[in-house]
């Protein structure tokens, strides 16, 4: 099994900053990626970001590129999410998930493909 514990999360001011942190532990971690994704009140949870574990190779939905920015920390079996410019309709509840299974970018995008998350971490943007 694998446990991920999301922290960082918060109040913050519109152009407001953020980081998000996801530590996983458990014997069986061995994650192809780690990824972020987001849960807004009434919406559907979708994807934020991923990083690919060995490469360092990072993907981001349109609506955050240039402003978060993901990163880990392989010998802390943690990746963080870096969050500038922040905007009202960021506010949601993130959650980070890993896999251990190699996919390619459009099946890293889908909830599907993910087998453990965390409990999430509430980030509220005030305008």
């Amino acid at each position: 099994q694998v446990q991920l514990v999301e922290s960082g999360g918060g109040l913050v001011q519109e152009g407001g900053s953020l980081r998000l942190s996801c530590a996983a532990s458990g014997r069986t971690f061995s994650p192809y990626a780690m990824g972020w994704f987001r849960q807004a009140p009434g919406k559907e949870r979708e994807f934020v970001t991923v990083i690919i574990w060995s490469s360092g190779i990072t993907y981001y939905t349109n609506s955050v590129k240039g402003r978060f920015t993901i990163s880990r920390d392989r010998a802390k079996n943690t990746v963080y999410l870096q969050m500038n410019t922040l905007k009202s309709e960021d506010t949601a509840v993130y959650y980070c998930a890993t896999d251990r299974y190699s996919s390619g970018y459009e099946v890293l995008r889908s909830i599907a493909h993910w087998n453990y998350w965390g409990q999430g971490t509430q980030v509220t943007v005030s305008s």
